[in-house]
């Protein structure tokens, strides 16, 4: 609770013995549709390539890359996601098949502040109308509140619709929009900011849990109930 410090201000919660959130490793989450693994050109450049060229222009539009023309570009492109120090990136495996079906990383990491971002969320049309996406991002914020983290971040193009309304779906509150926060591919761009805090987590988590049950999804691997049904249980 706020409280009132000695020269009659008020000042907001205490944080006893805050040292910080500890370091996001490059391992492996498991989940029962997905795993995450450690991004890797050589294990999943062919794969990813094959996913994404299911799709064309539109899944890119929003991204600072362009989908790629080749194996070989996309490799390159996944190289320099792995060799960026400031990026935690995983691929998503389709358990089913054992295919790398998208990618998404942790970024703007602040280890002493506790704040992470979700982001260069790519998925492929593979992980479409799937519970893939949902359980890569409900494995992400697992990992990071369990790392001690006490905010994880998703930002979108304001334009970007569909990822903004994913993200709420998924748990994360709107809180604003930075105006004019870059220039993409020669566009301004205004970024909407959400987030979920680690006092909301365990709300979050279990409607999550209660999604991602196996007794959720019938024979066809259809949803029984919507997400949306679990949070206000």
């Amino acid at each position: 609770m706020p409280e009132i410090n000695r020269w009659g201000q008020t000042v907001n919660d205490p944080v006893p013995d805050w040292q910080g959130a500890r370091v996001l490793e490059r391992g492996v989450l498991e989940g029962h549709f997905c795993r995450l693994e450690p991004l890797d050109a050589d294990r999943h450049a062919g794969d990813l390539f094959a996913a994404y060229a299911l799709g064309d222009d539109s899944d890119w539009t929003w991204l600072a890359s362009c989908q790629p023309a080749s194996v070989a570009d996309t490799a390159a492109w996944v190289e320099g996601k792995v060799k960026d120090r400031g990026l935690v990136p995983f691929a998503v495996i389709d358990r089913q098949s054992g295919q790398a079906v998208g990618l998404v990383s942790y970024m703007a990491i602040e280890q002493q502040l506790g704040s992470v971002e979700i982001g260069h969320v790519t998925w492929s049309r593979k992980m479409k109308n799937t519970p893939l996406g949902t359980e890569s991002v409900w494995l992400l914020l697992k990992y990071g509140f369990e790392r001690g983290y006490r905010r994880l971040e998703w930002k979108c193009d304001s334009m970007n619709i569909a990822s903004r309304r994913a993200a709420q779906r998924l748990g994360f509150s709107w809180e604003g929009r930075l105006r004019q926060k870059l220039v993409r591919k020669g566009r301004n761009r205004d970024s909407d900011m959400l987030s979920i805090i680690n006092s909301e987590w365990p709300d979050r988590d279990a409607a999550l849990r209660g999604w991602l049950a196996a007794e959720n999804f019938d024979r066809d691997g259809r949803q029984i109930k919507r997400l949306e049904a679990f949070r206000q249980a």
